[in-house]
């Protein structure tokens, strides 16, 4: 029995609880048994795996470095975006000075000796204000609604104590011809979030196309340890064969020293290539974010189904979905707020603001709210800038070259964005061709090989020959392995570009906000995957289990 444990401390489960209750008995019930299976079994694990290329990318995309870090990006992008709208909703402030205690020495002016005179004073003040505004992002203004309450005693030969109160006062506050940030806050913001949620899917797919490629560089390795492991058993056999045939006279000293020299350099190779296969292992369970002693033993993916995918529909769907199109509108709006924040700023401003309520004073607090008396303010202001020597019209000008500039850019990048879509899928829809080419040329190489082994054996075929064949053989199996990576990776960038699956025919989307927050509360926990296999050997059957935290996710 082979067991494989890779196993992370579990914490707390509060937070699981909070974001979904109605799941947490069962989850915690599953977490709880997997748990007690991890303890078990992490005494007789073997630390080896087999992984597929889509089992790669699961565990990539759930546990890797690269990962975690998008994900918090997104979150971070996510929080940006609920503080906006948040400022789009009323907002209710206290503002109070619970105690200011004043004693010092003070000038006034005496009026019956019409002098300037020092005189002590010594005061205790108190003041609370409750208020509600709310801003407009058509006109950039804000409507407020608020009340106060201040206390003042002033100590002394005379003690005097006041309230001043205003129960009740509504107003508006507007400038008038100035810059509307809010307005452009509209337009951005979202913008910004729809770019976030789409930068997490591309960092996603980015992780698969990196994935993959750990994958096949270290299927790759492995390959050329397998095929050194059989170049040494093979070669000593031939070796020991040729000494046969040599005592008999049937081949030549030359020869013989041909087939010695050839399993000394088989054994060099397989020192070689098992340097190189520690060190992609070590690369790619590093990538994985796995245990350092963990072995992995890889599947080829098998050949691909027949995909022809077109090029303008991919161009369509990267227009559609590819974050740098969404952040290249970003860029020319943020140009275009900055031209329109130098236009208002150079030219004149005006602010307004009014104000109805009631307020009142009194020596007692309850008398202070009886009575109140009108309280109207109203305030129109000017700011008219006369010299300032150009600043104001070269900031103008600068904003506006600036936009041009990145209209420019944007215009660039997205006839490089296209390019590489084009490019991509053209290699794509060739690559299909050349894995078919290079399944044959191996398995005629292997064939070949085969052939001309036996024949050697029976004394028809010369070292030579022989020599040829396995050389044929290494480098038909290693173009095989190289043309599928090739071709998984092109499938998986053009996922990227496109963030559509052409395999399944479906946008890739964020499942719901509550995936990506219940994956953070897993890391949170310190929980960052569940992995468990067990295989179980029987005359008839093996089954495998894997759990990852996509469990939990897609079940709850």
């Amino acid at each position: 029995m082979t067991k494989l444990v890779l196993n992370k401390k579990v914490e707390v489960f509060t937070s699981l609880k909070q974001l979904c209750p109605y799941t947490f008995r069962r989850k915690v019930q599953f977490l709880v048994l997997s748990s007690y299976l991890l303890v078990l079994n992490s005494y007789l694990s073997a630390q080896t795996i087999e992984l597929s290329l889509s089992q790669t990318i699961e565990i990539a995309s759930d546990s890797s470095l690269q990962a975690f870090r998008a994900q918090n990006q997104y979150e971070a992008s996510y929080w940006e975006f609920r503080s906006y709208r948040a400022a789009r909703l009323p907002s209710l402030t206290l503002s109070t000075t619970p105690m200011q205690y004043n004693r010092n020495i003070v000038s006034r002016y005496d009026s019956q000796s019409n002098l300037d005179v020092f005189r002590q004073q010594q005061s205790l003040y108190s003041f609370g204000k409750l208020s509600v505004m709310q801003n407009v992002d058509l006109t950039g203004g804000a409507f407020f609604i608020d009340s106060e309450l201040g206390y003042l005693r002033n100590f002394g030969e005379t003690v005097n104590s006041r309230f001043n109160s205003v129960p009740f006062r509504v107003g508006y506050m507007q400038n008038l011809f100035g810059f509307n940030s809010f307005k452009w806050e509209k337009q951005i913001e979202p913008l910004k979030y729809d770019k976030a949620l789409k930068k997490f899917l591309y960092e996603r797919e980015s992780i698969s196309e990196i994935s993959t490629l750990q994958f096949f560089d270290l299927a790759m390795a492995q390959a050329e340890y397998d095929m050194a492991l059989d170049n040494v058993a093979s070669s000593d056999t031939l070796y020991r064969i040729g000494e046969e045939r040599h005592k008999i006279a049937s081949i030549s000293q030359a020869d013989l020293l041909t087939l010695r020299l050839d399993l000394v350099n088989a054994r060099n190779s397989l020192k070689n290539a098992e340097s190189n296969l520690k060190r992609a292992m070590s690369e790619f369970v590093t990538f994985l974010n796995l245990d350092n002693e963990t072995t992995v033993r890889l599947e080829l993916p098998e050949r691909p189904k027949d995909m022809n995918i077109s090029v303008d529909e991919a161009l369509t769907y990267a227009r559609d979905n590819n974050p740098d199109y969404l952040g290249n509108r970003q860029d020319i709006l943020e140009a275009e707020r900055e031209v329109d924040r130098a236009q208002k700023n150079a030219g004149f401003n005006a602010t307004f603001s009014a104000s109805f309520g009631l307020n009142n004073t009194a020596d007692v607090f309850i008398d202070s709210y009886r009575h109140p008396l009108q309280q109207n303010v109203v305030s129109f202001g000017l700011s008219i800038p006369i010299i300032d020597w150009g600043v104001r019209k070269g900031r103008v000008n600068m904003s506006r070259n600036t936009l041009n500039i990145t209209k420019i850019s944007v215009k660039q990048k997205e006839l490089t964005l296209e390019q590489d879509v084009t490019m991509t899928v053209d290699d794509f829809n060739m690559q299909q061709d050349m894995i078919h080419s290079a399944e044959e040329a191996l398995q005629l190489a292997n064939m070949a090989y085969n052939d001309t082994k036996e024949r050697f054996i029976i004394g028809r075929a010369d070292i030579n020959s022989l020599t040829l064949s396995l050389n044929r053989q290494s480098t038909a199996q290693k173009n095989y392995i190289s043309t599928l990576r090739n071709y998984w990776l092109s499938y998986y960038k053009i996922r990227k570009l496109t963030l559509y699956d052409f395999e399944n025919n479906y946008e890739l989307r964020i499942r719901n906000n509550k995936s990506v927050m219940l994956l953070r509360v897993l890391n949170r926990i310190n929980l960052q995957y569940i992995f468990l296999i067990i295989m179980e050997k029987s005359s008839e059957t093996i089954s495998r289990i894997v759990i990852t935290q996509k469990f939990l996710i897609f079940n709850s």
